[in-house]
């Protein structure tokens, strides 16, 4: 049970607005918050490097805390800059040669899909979309039947960033791993809103966020790397952290994955990453799940009865991430009368998803992404809005 008194109390903006936009960047706890400004001012006090090194053990401990959160090793985790550059790390490590082929869903997201785009013009490899089953769901029996000798990488979204869709992440684990195919896993809106279990799941590369529904700070993030690939990849740019100079003419990669990192950090915003972690595995990941699960299905539900109202959400088994429209007004003039209501959601443009959003006719969309935090009276307040009041 999450002690919502507790929480609400160390999330005291959400006394001030209804911040339903947890998809974007969600509100810190109090926590989070002291241990980045707690680091800040030693850093004022003594200097980042004395400050650094006065806190090697609380610094190092956030590779145990992510592990933890993710059933992996601390020799898997590199803690790098967001999860852009986590996941951009994974790709651009793996080789590709003409008619080699990546594997992706219909509901990739923008970033991942532009690389994709650069690799099939720097390399020649080739970009296959999986299409998706009757629910919306990435199809694993398709995904089954285009497996070849050609495919070098399965690299999927879990949780787009919007449409509400949950990947069959797990399913997608099992295939890569029977055709012994390296899996790329962007995690970025699920990790902090449900249980993530790498082993499980069967990923050999996962990136993820602080920001989002782990309640971290911006400017944070993290890749997970399965020992058995991390040791046949080298990272397309590394400094002396991630490689030592050992002689003249000679680097030596590190033998863990912070051989993805390099030397320069912003501690504090590790600092805060940490504490966002742990506050997170406090409270319980299937505790959270629960609290977003029930929050999301009553915006949906209310959604549906609100005359003009559209849920645009595909799949069994619904995120926390809610996309609609309402005819007749357009996404971001809503999301700007909702702010001015005290009511914090955003938008999703179709170049965001550009395969799926053109697939189903969707200019842009609407987002809403209630966490743990929220109340069920701020979900209502959402409504009233949608429903003209």
């Amino acid at each position: 049970m999450i002690d919502m008194d507790r929480i609400r109390a160390e999330t005291p903006a959400a006394a001030r607005r209804a911040y339903l936009h947890n998809a974007g960047a969600a509100l810190m706890p109090a926590p989070v918050l002291a241990a980045q400004v707690r680091h800040l001012e030693l850093e004022a006090e003594i200097g980042g490097y004395a400050a650094a090194e006065a806190e090697a053990a609380r610094l190092d401990g956030v590779y145990a805390s992510v592990a933890g959160l993710l059933n992996a090793a601390p020799e898997e985790i590199a803690l790098v800059e967001n999860a852009t550059v986590a996941w951009q790390m994974a790709f651009y490590s793996l080789r590709f040669r003409p008619g080699d082929r990546i594997l992706t869903a219909e509901a990739e997201y923008a970033a991942n899909y532009v690389a994709f785009l650069q690799a099939a013009k720097r390399t020649g490899v080739e970009i296959a979309v999986v299409p998706s089953d009757s629910t919306g769901e990435l199809d694993v029996t398709a995904l089954d039947a285009m497996i070849d000798d050609r495919v070098k990488l399965i690299a999927i979204t879990w949780v787009p960033t919007n449409g509400g869709l949950t990947n069959p992440a797990a399913a997608i684990g099992r295939i890569a791993r029977l055709h012994g195919i390296p899996y790329l896993l962007d995690a970025c809106q699920a990790v902090g809103q449900m249980p993530v279990d790498v082993q499980a799941i069967g990923c050999d590369m996962l990136s993820a966020t602080g920001r989002k529904f782990l309640r971290g700070p911006r400017g944070s993030g993290f890749l997970y790397v399965r020992r058995g690939l991390l040791e046949r990849l080298e990272p397309p740019v590394i400094d002396h952290f991630a490689a030592p100079w050992v002689s003249r003419g000679e680097y030596r990669l590190r033998d863990d994955a912070r051989r993805f990192e390099t030397w320069e950090n912003n501690y504090a915003a590790r600092a805060g990453l940490g504490a966002a972690v742990d506050y997170a595995l406090e409270i319980g990941l299937s505790a959270i799940e629960a609290r977003c699960q029930a929050l999301s299905a009553r915006l949906r539900h209310g959604l549906r009865h609100v005359p003009g109202a559209v849920v645009r959400d595909l799949g069994r088994h619904p995120s926390a991430i809610v996309s609609f429209t309402l005819e007749g007004r357009p996404a971001r003039d809503f999301v700007a009368r909702a702010q001015q209501a005290g009511v914090v959601i955003g938008a999703s443009d179709a170049a965001s998803t550009r395969i799926d959003a053109e697939r189903r006719g969707l200019s842009s969309v609407i987002r809403a992404s209630p966490h743990y935090y929220n109340t069920e009276a701020e979900i209502d307040r959402l409504l009233e809005l949608c429903a003209g009041g």
